[in-house]
């Protein structure tokens, strides 16, 4: 089913857009994504419908997260990888995610404008999301997002997160291979980086290794390849390499670094388990956003939220206190943890 075959309806139903998606059209493609990623109660019932339809034809493919600092290359790197791995027969997806406005929730959703050649090819889906309040540098969802594509046919999904944070490491929890890029450095620049993330990454590339940051480049991946001698994720040792996205050199090398990283972990057993974890980490992520949103709509709460806010706000109130007053009025219960009528 395509675009010219599929039934002009407002709203097509889960079981016509899921066929649509299947058949590769990419307007349902870009509908489904848009269709997950509504709020209204009533997109949620479908989209639910939707991800049970496509679930079947879903976990196919190679899901690759990267991240890296503002300044590194993200998309000038996904763009020349991109294009490498499709030259070698496969259909790429990328899910970027952009940092949303604190104030006004916006988001600029820019990527394509700095993908345009990948943008372009047939062979490639680039779909910007905004990451609004969700922690961790990815959209609440992603992960179906992620599924929607592979039911599509693309075969390698890359999630581009909005850059190294405190808590830019949720995409470690929906991926194969979690790809860590980072600018030529050293000194204080090798201290500044989150040891947290490092330790998270399956792969370290040293990008920019070209001009006159060539030689700095590969002091940097000699002192990431000795503080990373130990680490290991199973029977993974973490590799440390440098490439020149601009250029395109390395790419083939790191594309070869994340076939040989699928092979071991299939045959040791760990990508299977690792996608069984991330499966127990969605439910229990979905069981928290779903509770937050629930909470934030009930009358009662809504009552008081502003007032007590104000309270804790202006120092009238302890935050632990009134965090339990606002929960008590969500469970329906009083003060001291009875059930209210």
């Amino acid at each position: 089913m395509t675009a010219a075959t599929m039934p002009n309806l407002t709203q097509p139903t889960a079981a016509q857009l899921a066929a649509a998606v299947r058949a590769g059209d990419r307007r349902a493609l870009a509908r489904a994504i848009t269709l997950i990623e509504s709020t209204r109660p009533d997109h949620r019932d479908t989209a639910d419908a939707l991800l049970a339809e496509l679930l079947p034809h879903t976990g196919h493919s190679v899901r690759l997260g990267i991240s890296g600092v503002p300044g590194v290359g993200k998309s000038t790197f996904i763009e020349a990888f991109g294009l490498h791995v499709i030259g070698l027969g496969h259909k790429v997806a990328v899910l970027a995610v952009d940092p949303s406005s604190q104030r006004t929730g916006g988001s600029i959703l820019g990527d394509k404008t700095r993908m345009v050649d990948l943008s372009r090819d047939p062979d490639a889906f680039i779909r910007p999301s905004p990451a609004g309040s969700t922690l961790g540098g990815v959209a609440r969802r992603t992960r179906e997002a992620m599924l929607i594509c592979e039911a599509a046919g693309f075969d390698v999904i890359i999630v581009e997160t909005v850059g190294v944070g405190q808590s830019e490491t949720a995409v470690a929890d929906m991926v194969d291979l979690f790809m860590l890029l980072l600018l030529p450095a050293g000194g204080d620049e090798l201290q500044g980086i989150k040891k947290g993330i490092v330790e998270l990454a399956d792969l370290v590339v040293v990008n920019k290794a070209d001009g006159d940051l060539a030689a700095t480049a590969r002091h940097t991946v000699a002192d990431y390849r000795h503080a990373l001698t130990l680490l290991r994720h199973g029977d993974w040792r973490v590799p440390v390499l440098s490439c020149s996205a601009v250029n395109k050199v390395g790419i083939d090398s790191i594309w070869n670094t994340i076939g040989e990283h699928k092979a071991v972990t299939e045959t040791n057993g760990q990508r299977a388990g690792r996608r069984a974890e991330q499966a127990r980490a969605w439910l229990w992520s979905e069981i928290r956003e779903t509770l937050i949103d629930r909470f934030r709509a009930h009358p009662a709460v809504r009552a008081d939220l502003a007032r007590i806010e104000a309270g804790v706000t202006g120092g009238d109130a302890i935050p632990t206190t009134a965090a339990r007053a606002l929960l008590a009025r969500f469970l329906g219960e009083s003060a001291n943890g009875t059930l209210t009528d």
